[in-house]
């Protein structure tokens, strides 16, 4: 009896313990779950804000359609404008679909990436080089289009961001242990190795503008809507950096 009475105090201290830690995950779980409601409601109502806008400007590329119907030369500029309005109804459609449970639709990796890299390629400096190597064969995965071409133009940008308009943007695709990895280069001026986790924390940014959110909804993209991983694979100063995805194959 006496040596239960002794053993009491550290099985009560324990039982505190247990309790208080108990506690801290439910008001810790609480907190995030109301932090994950609070950006998609302001996700939402983005994309809601942007649709008034949007469309009064198709209106206007129509008037000006008609305007300039004589004048072919001018037919470029308002093709390229249609295609930027375009980007923004995407943008808006990407906002909407956070919080949301994606649908994931099987797709060639190569030419979702194709298809972000044209867009945007037209857009930067002329001295950015953008090489991106088709793989020997066609590989297929899961994902949701709109969400994915986030996430590749986020990283883009970075790159962009990272470079002082000369430069090379590169991209390689290759399959292994039924993972595909995507690894995406650009020689600008690199991530410090203490960095490596810290950029996708919401908030982090070096740039002057922005608000640190790019990478953080590229991760959640990545790992909680297609099951995949991102991270910051090396990076060497005005040599190389390389981020790499990997998604499971279809």
């Amino acid at each position: 009896m006496l040596g239960y009475i002794k053993l009491f105090p550290l099985v009560q201290g324990l039982m505190v313990g247990l309790y208080i830690a108990l506690g801290y995950f439910l008001f810790s779980s609480s907190r995030k779950a109301e932090q994950n409601r609070v950006w998609a409601g302001m996700a939402k109502e983005t994309a809601h804000q942007l649709g008034t806008p949007i469309s009064a400007i198709l209106g206007w590329i129509e008037y000006l359609k008609d305007s300039f119907t004589e004048q072919p030369d001018k037919l470029d500029v308002i093709y390229e404008l249609n295609k930027d309005v375009e980007r923004l109804e995407l943008v808006a459609d990407r906002f909407s679909k956070i919080g949301s449970e994606p649908v994931l639709q099987n797709a060639n990796i190569y030419d979702e990436l194709i298809e972000v890299k044209d867009y945007l390629q037209r857009r930067a400096p002329r001295k950015i080089n953008f090489d991106f190597t088709k793989p020997e064969q066609d590989i297929h995965v899961k994902i949701n289009k709109h969400l994915f071409a986030w996430v590749i133009e986020n990283l883009v940008r970075n790159s962009l961001d990272a470079m002082d308009g000369k430069g090379t943007i590169s991209c390689k695709v290759s399959s292994q242990n039924n993972y595909v990895s995507i690894d995406i280069s650009d020689t600008g001026s690199g991530i410090p190795s203490a960095k490596f986790k810290s950029v996708f924390q919401p908030g982090y940014s070096t740039k002057k503008r922005g608000w640190g959110l790019g990478l953080s909804l590229a991760k959640r993209i990545i790992e909680e809507y297609h099951k995949g991983k991102i991270y910051v694979k090396s990076s060497k100063p005005y040599e190389e950096t390389t981020f790499t995805i990997n998604l499971p194959v279809s």
